[in-house]
């Protein structure tokens, strides 16, 4: 048996990342899902899903955006894991690098199915054969990874492959999305940490061709998730990308006062760099705090506050 890749940090008051919960965001998918049932009849559904969701990213005004026109393919995927498992499947021949601290899915993916074990970027220098997954706003932090852009024009050097994972867009700002690369093949999205729909898995992947990989077949074929494809455009209806950012970013200003960390560019998330709350150590270099579970009701649990 493989040991477990990293702790499982959610049931502590800080731990994981999620949504932010509120009654009048969960009722209204509750009432979307109802509403939405006619959807699985909806073949065209799909493609005003994907001309939605590049407009409501392309609409912040908390971030700057540059280069999401070089990625003209777009493809409904079910959260972003299944357009990372699309990325190991055309590069298991490569060896899959990850930042420390990025998020663990891809240490397991490393391990489990690739001819050469993933390693971390830390380890060693990036090899021509190698293939890169990133997140932006990053996994651990929540802000662009300092050795990212670095890490980027080495790839377009060497030719080596990166998907960019850009799962945190819709609760971050002031983070600029550089995706002018040419090593970036890739680049996905989903609406499970902004909104209360982790479990509908509505996301959208990006690319700079069709090469017919299977994902764009289940396209092709319209064989999608419609009634998440259908909330999706309902939610994005409702709420624009900056929404979340918009509404709680001074709450998170005071919970971070309180607990003497950093605010990171996502709004759920606070930093420690001093080890004061080293049991929320990811595998990187900070302890990464969640506040996403108090953040509408404004109040942190109170035998946490010291």
């Amino acid at each position: 048996m493989n040991k477990p890749t990293l702790i499982n940090l959610k049931n502590l008051p800080y731990g994981g990342a999620q949504y932010v919960p509120s009654q009048e965001r969960e009722e209204f998918v509750q009432h979307a899902i109802r509403s939405c049932a006619n959807s699985l009849w909806l073949p065209k559904l799909q493609d005003e899903f994907v001309v939605k969701y590049r407009r409501w990213i392309g609409a912040t005004k908390l971030n700057t955006i540059t280069g999401l026109d070089k990625f003209p393919v777009s493809a409904v995927a079910q959260g972003t894991t299944e357009a990372f498992d699309k990325f190991y499947l055309k590069n298991s021949t490569r060896r899959l690098r990850y930042f420390k601290g990025e998020y663990m899915y891809h240490q397991v993916a490393g391990r489990q199915y690739f001819r050469t074990p993933g390693t971390f970027i830390e380890d060693g220098t990036l090899d021509g054969n190698d293939a890169v997954v990133v997140s932006l706003p990053f996994s651990d932090t929540g802000n662009e990874h300092p050795q990212m852009k670095a890490m980027l024009a080495e790839c377009t050097r060497l030719g080596i492959p990166v998907m960019m994972d850009c799962a945190y867009i819709g609760i971050c700002s002031g983070i600029a999305f550089d995706l002018d690369y040419d090593c970036i093949t890739d680049v996905t999205f989903s609406l499970s940490k902004t909104f209360p729909v982790p479990h509908l898995r509505i996301g959208m992947r990006l690319t700079r061709t069709d090469d017919d990989d299977a994902l764009l077949v289940i396209n092709k074929t319209q064989y999608v998730n419609r009634l998440s494809v259908a909330v999706g455009l309902e939610l994005m209806q409702m709420w624009d990308v900056d929404t979340i950012p918009n509404l709680y970013t001074d709450t998170q200003k005071e919970f971070c006062k309180a607990l003497e960390v950093e605010t990171s560019n996502c709004v759920i998330f606070g930093i420690d760099t001093t080890k004061k709350w080293q049991q929320y150590n990811r595998g990187g270099t900070t302890n990464r705090l969640c506040f996403a579970k108090y953040l509408h009701e404004k109040q942190l649990p109170i035998d946490f506050l010291v």
